[in-house]
């Protein structure tokens, strides 16, 4: 098997230095990612929570019936949290985040970790943030029958078999396949008796909420209350420092490798190419069901792999300042209030949206739903005086409007930026 699969990359040697350059760029993304993900891990861990039950993976017992399988053939799965007393009819999923790949080379690698792999992954987690069952922590959600949707596909749970290649290399772009796999085996075991139910996700799980928010409110019972809650998911189709559409480019790779056009909205790639409709911002309006967004003015992700991504600062630059936004100099932050400008621009139709609810926070972060330190915690960021869990519990049960945007950098004292300057 290792020389069969050694034998299928022999291409890369026939690589031009612009697609190596692609490569390189990609791989990185994934490495911060993984490294990320391992911060954030030890971040909760370390946050003011009483002990969690582990919650064991549970592996999709329909998997090998639908043909769902993570990127390198293993099975797909998800962590599930019955709920108790008056929650016990309700849910709230969430789609756990990680980036894409976008080359052979990227996925390659994805499927060496957990991102590409059930075999990688924790057989018991804990529950932080949305997902957990302290009332003190999760105010509004606590008692709710929980899930954890893992992410292995690299697609956003939106690629298709049928761009498989056939050439001897071993990929499964099964994204749009495992979502309905594991929709179909949750709606099995009391999903579709939800009188109440809220999708949720983080970074790429954030676009996958959007994308399949509309699909979700479908498959419930017609008298749920069915929303969405997108943490961190809303990339902007921004040019870098350096005028580049990398952001562009990369995400054209993702939608053309892995078949990601069926899973889009119709109406979009009626009009813009489809690789374009990845951009929650050309299809956000035509969504149907009730979303929030909780969305950092100066999210890290985009500020180091949209807007300076590494191929755009050969002298490094920027390179103190994207590792801590205290470290920018005054013309930096220039660029990354414009960068934030950019993004209330863009949300300037979705805040006319009254069902519609955001929290535009001040903060250098990315997800922060399910980690208990910034979701509902006395140190947790506020806008308005309302913790995110406050004001996604306001808009869900319509107590109150739920805009909340928050002035620019540095003016939230109740912020939590991440420093990556810290071991």
């Amino acid at each position: 098997m290792a020389n069969h699969r050694f034998q299928n990359l022999k291409w890369w040697r026939k690589l031009t230095r612009r697609e190596w350059t692609i490569a390189a760029a990609s791989l990185s993304i994934l490495f911060f990612i993984l490294s990320f993900i391992t911060h954030s891990n030890r971040y909760s861990n370390n946050s003011m929570t009483t002990p969690n039950d582990l919650i064991p993976f549970t592996p999709l017992s329909n998997a090998q019936q639908k043909s769902a399988f993570c990127l390198d053939g293993s099975l797909p799965g998800y962590h599930l949290q019955k709920g108790f007393g008056s929650g016990s009819d309700k849910w709230v999923l969430h789609i756990e985040g990680g980036g894409w790949c976008n080359s052979i080379e990227t996925c390659s690698f994805r499927q060496t970790t957990k991102l590409g792999s059930s075999r990688f992954m924790e057989h018991e987690v804990q529950f932080f943030g949305i997902l957990s069952s302290d009332p003190s922590q999760n105010p509004d959600f606590f008692d709710w029958n929980k899930v954890k949707i893992r992410y292995c596909d690299g697609g956003s749970f939106s690629g298709h078999p049928d761009s498989e290649f056939k050439n001897g290399t071993e990929f499964f772009f099964r994204g749009q396949v495992i979502w309905e796999a594991v929709m179909d085996e949750l709606l099995s075991i009391g999903l579709s008796n939800a009188k109440k139910a809220l999708l949720s996700g983080c970074s790429a799980g954030g676009l996958a909420t959007l994308i399949h928010c509309d699909d979700f409110g479908e498959i419930l019972p017609k008298d749920a209350n069915v929303k969405c809650l997108v943490d961190a998911g809303f990339f902007l189709n921004e040019k870098d420092v350096a005028g580049s559409p990398t952001i562009e480019r990369f995400y054209q790779d993702v939608v053309n490798l892995q078949g990601v056009a069926k899973s889009l909205k119709k109406d979009c790639m009626s009009r813009l190419e489809p690789y374009k409709c990845f951009f929650p911002q050309e299809f956000i309006s035509n969504i149907k069901t009730p979303v929030f967004l909780v969305q950092p003015g100066y999210d890290f992700w985009q500020i180091q792999n949209i807007l300076v991504p590494r191929s755009s600062d050969p002298h490094r630059s920027w390179f103190r300042c994207k590792l801590n936004i205290n470290n920018c100099n005054s013309k930096q932050l220039e660029v990354l209030q414009d960068f934030r400008n950019s993004l209330l621009k863009t949300l300037d139709g979705f805040h006319k949206n009254p069902e519609g609810g955001m929290f535009i926070n001040s903060c250098f972060i990315h997800c922060q739903t399910w980690v208990t330190e910034t979701w509902h915690s006395p140190r947790s960021p506020k806008i308005n005086n309302k913790t995110i869990a406050e004001a996604v519990g306001d808009w869900y049960f319509n107590r109150k409007e739920a805009k909340h945007i928050d002035c620019p950098f540095p003016c939230n004292p109740t912020c939590y930026h991440m420093n990556f300057t810290q071991g």
